[in-house]
């Protein structure tokens, strides 16, 4: 797990750029599934079919875009601006390491003002920063031109026996999930039909997963995705890591699919805690509620340091927690999903 995990957090594709990864997860997928695709805006659909007939189909999904920064502009200097994608912290982006995908890849720091020289207590705006490459302004814009997108760096790798850190956690390792449970539902006699999906562009809008939601048009859906694990400086509406999943609860949320889910950890004593979302859930999930008449959606989540970093941390054990409940919930499904009604 941890190894595939690593190597999906080591690819790198901002938002809208998912071609660069998405072939690579596909063929991640094509050992355990019936029939892999990439869609239209460039999500993976892998499809296992039931040998039932009019079998449900149950859609389990992540999203494999991250985070990032965006070219703006190149200076006189050959310094290079840029802008965000997606949620990024602009507080971790002074004097770090990053990787502008242009024609070939190229290595840069972003680096700013030393302290001495910054107004006492100002705060440095993205708009003040720029990324050196130490190349000259002719190589930098022979290799790279507006629009090109950058990323943060590489993983860490395991912090002690238990822990994974580094970038695209969020959400790759909820990738390295499904395609888990793919493999151990392969050669399953199912009930239902089950597609994974790795998603683009939920970090600006939730849209992949709108558009497959719509396509597939599936009978029940489970996102996959983070949330906050508890750090030194914040406790609140966040969870232990290395202590489970969590299954969320509210408007967003079908509560007879929660409780489904929930009985089934129960049964297979694998731990969760339960997170309440009172409203939007800021994830796939709620864009698949709302797709064609409403579709039944639940939302398991692996807790997760330092969110949106390049530092994201998390236990591995939570991982294959979710994959044993994903592969149980699957397995023990009928053919009859009248269980969902209100």
């Amino acid at each position: 797990m941890k190894d595939l995990i690593k190597e999906l957090s080591d690819m790198r594709a901002i938002s809208g750029s998912e071609y660069r990864i998405n072939e690579s997860i596909r063929d991640k997928f094509l050992p355990y599934a019936d029939e892999v695709r990439i869609d239209a805006l460039g999500s993976v659909i892998a499809k296992r079919e039931s040998n039932k007939n009019n079998a449900p189909t149950v859609m389990i999904e992540a999203h494999c875009d991250e985070i990032g920064l965006i070219v703006t502009d190149i200076t006189d200097e050959g310094f290079i601006t840029f802008g965000a994608v997606g949620g990024i912290d602009t507080r971790i982006l002074p004097s770090s390491v990053v990787t502008v995908h242009g024609i070939k890849d190229i290595k840069g720091v972003i680096g700013i003002k030393p302290d001495c020289l910054i107004e006492s207590g100002k705060a440095v705006k993205m708009r003040d920063m720029a990324i050196d490459t130490g190349m000259s302004v002719s190589s930098v814009k022979k290799y790279i031109s507006i629009g090109d997108g950058i990323t943060l760096p590489q993983s860490v790798g395991m912090l002690g026996k238990k822990q994974f850190s580094g970038k695209t956690l969020d959400d790759r390792a909820s990738v390295a999930a499904l395609i888990k449970t793919m493999e151990k539902l392969s050669g399953k006699d199912l009930n239902v039909n089950v597609c994974a999906c790795a998603h683009v562009q939920e970090e600006v809008g939730c849209r992949g997963a709108k558009v497959s939601a719509f396509g597939i048009n599936p009978d029940i859906a489970i996102a996959i995705d983070v949330t906050h694990g508890i750090t030194p400086d914040n406790a609140y509406n966040a969870f232990p890591v290395g202590e489970g999943i969590t299954v969320s609860v509210g408007p967003n949320i079908h509560p007879a699919l929660v409780d489904r889910l929930m009985k089934t950890a129960k049964a297979h004593n694998i731990k969760f805690a339960t997170e309440v979302d009172g409203g939007e859930t800021g994830t796939d999930a709620w864009e698949i509620q709302n797709a064609r008449n409403g579709i039944p959606t639940a939302l398991l989540s692996i807790p997760l340091k330092y969110m949106h970093t390049s530092v994201e941390t998390l236990a591995i054990s939570d991982v294959k927690a979710l994959v044993k409940l994903l592969t149980a919930f699957c397995e023990e499904l009928e053919g009859d999903t009248s269980w969902l009604k209100f």
